[in-house]
């Protein structure tokens, strides 16, 4: 297993459109690994491929206590989702220490295939549900500081910047 670097907004590439995975082999499960690993490494709860400039359709998530529950998606597609929606706080870990107020569907249901190419649906809803959505937007190029208003987008645009720079504010 290795560590892969995350890309930060705003890097163009975290705009890109990831493709369908063929099939899971044994280059899908390293890449699941590694990914978990860097997921685990960053203290995140969710990666999606292309944070890790890797564009294809594939998220990992654990919002487990213990980080020993990983979830796997592979080609994951959103089948239901509920009418309610609820504004969460997100953050992400290609926008470090930024954290911001998002609405999303309190309760959704994804078909998609796990570590060993077996289909499944996940019923999803809270914390869950939130984070399948926000790395399901990362496989659509979308990155949660979009929903925000301009002003703060660009804000936080100049921000990631400077410290990609290594400048302070």
């Amino acid at each position: 297993m290795a560590l892969l670097p995350i890309l930060c907004y705003p890097d163009p590439k975290l705009h890109r459109i990831a493709s369908p995975v063929p099939g899971v082999d044994a280059s899908v499960r390293r890449l699941i690994a590694d990914m978990l690993e860097t997921m685990y490494d960053a203290k995140g709860i969710g990666l999606a491929a292309t944070q890790v400039d890797v564009h294809q359709r594939l998220i990992v998530i654990d919002i487990s206590e213990q980080r020993d529950q990983p979830l796997v998606l592979v080609n994951p597609g959103i089948t239901w989702t509920s009418a309610e929606k609820k504004l969460n706080e997100e953050g992400c870990l290609s926008v470090p220490g930024i954290y911001d107020g998002v609405e999303r569907f309190d309760a959704v249901a994804v078909s998609a295939l796990d570590r060993d190419g077996k289909a499944r649906v996940v019923e999803a809803s809270g914390l869950l549900a939130v984070c399948i959505q926000h790395e399901m937007d990362h496989l659509m190029g979308r990155i949660f500081v979009e929903y925000l208003s301009p002003l703060k987008r660009n804000r936080i645009k100049t921000k990631m910047r400077k410290l990609q720079r290594g400048e302070r504010d």
